[in-house]
């Protein structure tokens, strides 16, 4: 009887992590359209209030040039922006650049110690209301601050997530095929997110928040952006999502940089999980203590060890079922399974080949990404994860 118990409970945290949570935030947001009216009255004034556009670096020499003249080129008023760049362990001719332009202040610390470290030091040199983050290998859409700076109009809005694309080719690799029908996904579950009632967590790429209210982060930390936003979001300020707000970069190069972000940002949600103890507490953050279990911690956790797991456990039930009522649907789901594993080997093959049928490579990378995330926590659990952050080659 033990085995059928724990074959449900693995396949209905699969389910509900990947499919069910979905369906269930867009039911809501639909309940929630029919009573709650989600147009912005027009008042006319005009708000533009003085902005931070924060930039660190490390060794991006590549992107200095794209990035300071993307910068430059953004709708908003020149003299309401202080470009403010501050570079960490940097060697490779960073700073040497960034001194051509004097309208850029730069902030450089010989020492590498990891961007949180960078991030702590530079907001002390923040003279605007508003910080808006922005990594140095990102192209910002044209009208990116103006979108930001309009959700901060609303006195409850403490951050503002600005939504992560990926630049497609028509035949992309498996990285890149697979990360960017992630990352179309992710932004529609974020979209819901926050119409129901606030986004969990935002991306470093480009995010933002007021200036007041951040607070000193511990320097190990892994991922800066998300548990910036969520401390945010834990004062009972509400995480705004954008996605006119835009920064596009490329995809991995290859499986292989993208195995080495992704078990980063795993071995980071979960140093996140311990140090936002305090978002479990149901009854002082309400909905969001849902979402965040639902769309973050699950996904980081249970529901990689359950895809891993259920299939041993569906091939022992089908060997010891033999002749019972559920025996054709252990049968039939062991084949799904079979088969989908099958097209992940499929991916792996055809990996660094372009292909015009990207779908090939939807198993592949999901497999690669709940992989990720197992590595991501033995890492964590082991202290070999480092602070520094090592780059991913990124595609051309």
């Amino acid at each position: 009887m033990i085995l059928p118990v724990v074959f449900w409970i693995l396949l209905a945290l699969l389910v509900y992590t990947y499919l069910g949570y979905a369906l269930l935030l867009f039911m809501l947001v639909k309940i929630k359209r029919i009573f709650t009216s989600n147009s912005k009255s027009d008042t006319g004034k005009i708000f533009e209030p003085e902005i931070c556009l924060f930039v660190t670096a490390y060794n991006e020499r590549d992107f200095v040039k794209q990035k300071v003249e993307n910068s430059f080129s953004l709708d908003y008023p020149k003299e309401k922006i202080q470009y403010l760049w501050v570079t960490d362990g940097s060697d490779d001719g960073t700073v040497e650049l960034l001194k051509a332009w004097p309208q850029l202040e730069v902030h450089h610390f010989d020492e590498r110690r990891g961007k949180m470290h960078a991030m702590n030091r530079g907001v002390k040199f923040v003279k605007a209301p508003i910080i808006i983050f922005s990594d140095t290998n990102t192209v910002l859409g044209n009208q990116s601050i103006r979108e930001i700076v309009a959700s901060f109009d609303n006195p409850e809005v403490g951050c503002v997530a600005g939504e992560k694309r990926i630049v497609e080719k028509k035949s992309d690799v498996a990285a890149g095929a697979g990360e960017g029908l992630y990352w179309k996904y992710e932004s529609w579950i974020k979209k819901m997110d926050a119409e129901l009632n606030s986004a969990v967590g935002a991306v470093g790429e480009l995010f933002a928040i007021r200036t007041d209210l951040f607070e000193e982060v511990e320097p190990d930390t892994l991922l800066d952006d998300f548990l910036i936003s969520l401390r945010i979001a834990q004062k009972g300020y509400k995480i705004d999502y954008t996605p006119n707000a835009f920064a596009e970069e490329t995809a991995s190069l290859n499986v292989k940089e993208e195995l080495k972000r992704k078990i980063r940002i795993a071995a980071g949600g979960v140093q996140t999980i311990f140090r936002l103890k305090g978002l479990f507490n149901p009854f002082k953050n309400g909905v969001l203590t849902w979402q965040y279990l639902s769309h973050k911690v699950l996904r980081w956790t249970f529901a990689p060890i359950s895809l891993f797991l259920i299939l041993p456990v569906n091939v022992l039930l089908v060997l010891q079922t033999t002749g019972q009522p559920m025996t054709r649907f252990y049968i039939f789901f062991l084949w799904i399974q079979l088969t989908m594993y099958l097209l992940a080997v499929v991916g792996w093959y055809l990996e660094n080949r372009k292909l015009y049928f990207k779908w090939l490579f939807v198993p592949y990378y999901f497999v690669v990404i709940n992989y990720t995330s197992i590595r991501g926590m033995l890492r964590y659990f082991k202290g070999k994860q480092s602070v520094a952050w090592e780059k991913s080659k990124r595609a051309g």
